[in-house]
């Protein structure tokens, strides 16, 4: 029976707090109440995004920890992890805003360098030069057959005519 009726407030009673987040309003004996958090996972986690400025004022409050267990209260009461601060002071040791603004994800830009696209843009060059070649090297072979098999004599070097 009591079960039950927590099933129907549950289920009547669900509303939306002020950060939010789905909750459950329970009435307890006489005009007690509970504020129960939806147990429920949100279907798609959001990725966590810290500013620069939040970063700082972080590590500066970690710094300034000296009593025992405060570092953990501190983490604890701001959702964060170990691994975060150290993450955060090798960034801030790199350079202090530059280091601590977050990167953009995904596959980087490629910067052209200047000398790869002429040294490519040479070697074509170079590659149809070298086709034009062999193909003049052919022609002037089969004049020579020709001249060969018709009897025709062709002037030499010495006497101004080319090869």
């Amino acid at each position: 029976m009591i079960a039950e009726s927590i099933r129907e407030r549950q289920g009547h009673d669900r509303t939306l707090s002020a950060t939010g987040k789905s909750v459950a309003i329970i009435a307890l004996e006489g005009s007690k109440t509970a504020v129960i958090p939806n147990p429920e996972v949100p279907d798609k986690a959001v990725r966590r995004r810290f500013t620069a400025e939040y970063k700082i004022r972080i590590l500066n409050e970690s710094d300034a920890c000296t009593d025992s267990g405060s570092l953990g209260a501190l983490l604890r009461r701001e959702g964060l992890y170990a691994s975060n601060l150290n993450t955060w002071r090798h960034q801030r040791e790199r350079g202090i805003l530059s280091g601590l603004t977050p990167k953009k994800r995904g596959r980087k830009e490629s910067i052209r360098d200047p000398l790869v696209a002429e040294n490519e843009k040479l070697r074509k060059e170079n590659e149809r030069l070298t086709n034009r070649l062999r193909q003049a090297e052919i022609i002037i072979d089969v004049q020579k057959k020709v001249s060969q098999i018709l009897g025709i004599q062709l002037a030499t070097p010495e006497e101004g005519g080319t090869d």
